[in-house]
């Protein structure tokens, strides 16, 4: 971008300004942002619903391992459309996993006494675990419509039928 300055604003001295900066600064490469942002998401799941056994590594390919340890400025390849099955079938158990750690943490908060989710996850309103299971399953390139029939499943099966019908 090009930035228009007045005269008298040439002849200022001091530090540079935090505009110029910001132009010099290298573009970051977004694709790459967006792979630790996922890595980020898989961790804080894991850490706020007290996963077991779960190694977040294991959920990506040698490529997508490669990339973490990069500078997000350079241009790094990313895993592409074509994954070995293991890892994806490695991804699924995980997303799954999510799900019924989140259903079975609002289910047993609400039979000790009757607290909705916003309440037992304070700093986290509007934060729903499935749907964000089912978001991230896009990235992880797992069907979303697999999520989604095992939250109404895992629903079913702690008794709140009157959410899975919904």
């Amino acid at each position: 971008p090009v930035l228009d300055t007045e005269d008298t604003w040439l002849s200022v001295e001091g530090p540079v300004s935090i505009v110029e900066l910001a132009l010099e600064q290298k573009r970051i490469h977004y694709p790459l942002v967006e792979h630790q942002f996922v890595l980020c998401t898989i961790l804080y799941a894991i850490m706020r619903l007290s996963l077991k056994a779960v190694k977040p590594l294991s959920l990506f390919d040698s490529k997508g391992r490669n990339a973490f340890f990069k500078d997000l400025t350079s241009i790094q390849l990313l895993p592409s459309g074509d994954m070995d099955p293991n890892v994806l079938s490695i991804r699924q158990q995980f997303l799954l996993k999510v799900v019924s750690a989140a259903v079975q943490t609002l289910c047993s908060s609400q039979k000790d006494r009757e607290v909705s989710e916003e309440d037992y996850f304070p700093f986290e309103k509007g934060k729903n675990w499935p749907t964000l299971a089912a978001d991230l399953a896009q990235y992880l390139q797992i069907s979303e419509d697999l999520v989604r029939r095992h939250y109404v499943c895992e629903l079913y099966s702690y008794g709140m039928d009157h959410l899975g019908e919904e």
